[in-house]
């Protein structure tokens, strides 16, 4: 069995941080968005919204 080398990387904080409270219990989730990117959260956003709407998706529900 050959060793793996691990990489070298320095700890950095999330980007975004979410907490979900489901009665005695907490879910923490962390997120990090790729560094160096020029493409901002509402780029991705719509395209998203543009792949669910070629795809024909709906809301399951309307207000």
């Amino acid at each position: 069995m050959t060793d793996t080398p691990k990489k070298s990387t320095t700890a950095r904080r999330p980007d975004c941080v979410t907490e979900v409270r489901r009665g005695n219990t907490v879910l923490v989730v962390s997120g990090y968005f790729k560094q160096g990117t020029t493409a901002t959260a509402a780029d991705k956003m719509m395209k998203v919204l543009e792949a669910e709407s070629a795809a024909g998706h709906k809301p399951p529900f309307t207000a």
